[in-house]
């Protein structure tokens, strides 16, 4: 019997008769909490957007960018690979030294990202409020504004626009799980469009609508419109 070095730590071991070997499955890896330490050097799959929407001061409009990167990892034995949000930037010198603020809060929301809860941490931002009255910034399927508490909130609301057209975010703006990011990574790319206070369409490369659901009342199907899922019959989940 030939003994070979082994090169890494023993996690278990198993006898098996007439000399075969049936090797251990990998221990789950889940790519979509991994912690990402640091953002690589070079350049980043990213998406850069204008965002409309209208204060107590009147109409504004902010630009920013939400960088990609793909996780490698193993799920059930098998190696897959995600795609994840790894950086939130809001360009300097956009208007009032407030936007510091927000400058600030995109720090925070790319460590949350590398760390493996954005969606977590966009759901919470969606709650901070402000003194200055709501914030006017996209519309619901009917053609009604949308109504946030603060400027942070509009923001964030837009941020998860981006993350649930490129198949980051279910419906309910939380994160879809790992093992259905890995099928849909041979899927076409979204088409990308201003957020703002016009009606907000999206739609795969050469397809139509995608449907994100089963209406309750009527059992059809749901489709996202101005980032609502909708029914033909009328029903609208926002």
């Amino acid at each position: 019997m030939t003994v070979k070095d082994i090169g890494q730590k023993i996690v278990g071991f198993k006898v098996v008769p007439n000399g075969k070997v049936t090797p251990f499955p990998q221990p789950d890896d889940d790519p979509s909490i991994k912690r990402i330490e640091e953002r690589p050097e070079g350049s980043l799959e990213a998406v850069s957007e204008k965002i409309v929407y209208s204060t107590s001061e009147g109409k504004q409009k902010v630009y920013v960018l939400v960088s990609f990167i793909n996780v490698e990892g193993v799920l059930d034995g098998e190696p897959v690979t995600i795609e994840r949000p790894i950086e939130f930037f809001f360009p300097i010198g956009q208007g009032t030294s407030e936007h510091q603020w927000i400058s600030a809060t995109m720090r925070s929301l790319s460590l949350a990202a590398r760390g493996g809860y954005a969606a977590q941490n966009l759901q919470d931002l969606r709650k901070v409020a402000w003194d200055k009255g709501p914030v006017r910034c996209g519309t619901n399927p009917h053609g009604k504004p949308l109504y946030h508490n603060s400027e942070v909130a509009a923001i964030a609301w837009a941020l998860q626009q981006i993350l649930y057209r490129r198949g980051f975010l279910d419906a309910d703006y939380n994160q879809v799980p790992a093992r259905y990011l890995a099928k849909a990574s041979q899927s076409a790319p979204a088409e990308f469009v201003e957020v703002g206070q016009e009606e907000t369409e999206t739609k795969a490369k050469g397809a139509g609508p995608a449907v994100v659901g089963e209406c309750p009342e009527c059992t059809g199907d749901l489709i996202l419109r101005d980032g609502c899922p909708t029914c033909s019959c009328g029903y609208s989940k926002c």
